[in-house]
């Protein structure tokens, strides 16, 4: 019976987080401020959420590139591999900045005197990304539905007129929007006024160029 109890009180804990997931387009304060409960079976229980959210976001990053204008113009490639090729990219993008990113968030943190551990600043992160998640599920068919496979394609009418400069300013939308929910994340989890927010957020910067330093000189 305790364990029946224990698997249901588990349950209720996941579906609460994907319901927080949902909610931190709406009510973000009360979601980042859920973020502090230390037990770790509340940890445990958003780790579903967060692996979606990060999938989802790595995709949209890499939608976002360049790299991606020219990929059904190789005749070896169709709509089909390029379609899982942008999901592999997507996802190992996604976990790596995650984990990367994460990383720098709890230095700039530390840094900044906070407290919490690196799952933690990972779960912050993470939330934070919810817009670009969003914007992979919405954003992104809507443009596939009005330029279809010409998105992939060198000199395709995506690249020209109105429409180019209304969904390229609707994605730079979407990624403010992640970085003031960072802001508002980090703040709402530590109750610290703005201007230390900021400066965690960058020493936060400062350890991810650090980072890529190190990596590109190596």
């Amino acid at each position: 019976m305790e364990a029946e109890a224990a698997r249901a009180d588990d349950r209720r804990r996941e579906r609460l987080w994907w319901l927080r997931l949902l909610a931190v387009f709406t009510s973000p304060v009360a979601t980042f401020t859920a973020l502090r409960d230390p037990d770790k079976r509340e940890s445990d229980a958003r780790e579903e959420p967060v692996l979606a959210l990060v999938l989802l976001a790595g995709v949209a990053g890499v939608l976002a590139t360049p790299a991606v204008g020219d990929l059904l113009d190789t005749r070896e490639r169709d709509s089909l591999v390029v379609a899982v090729l942008i999901f592999l990219a997507g996802s190992l993008y996604g976990v790596a900045t995650y984990w990367v990113g994460g990383g720098a968030l709890r230095l700039g943190i530390r840094a900044a005197g906070g407290a919490g551990d690196y799952r933690l600043a990972r779960h912050i992160l993470a939330f934070a990304a919810a817009p670009l998640a969003l914007s992979a599920l919405v954003l992104w068919p809507l443009r596939l539905a009005v330029y279809g496979g010409a998105l992939f394609r060198a000199g395709g009418p995506d690249e020209h007129g109105a429409g180019r400069w209304l969904f390229e300013g609707a994605e730079l939308a979407f990624f403010a929007w992640a970085a003031l929910l960072l802001v508002v994340g980090v703040r709402s989890v530590y109750a610290w006024p703005v201007t230390r927010t900021l400066g965690a957020l960058v020493l936060a910067l400062l350890a991810l160029v650090a980072f890529s330093l190190v990596v590109s000189i190596l």
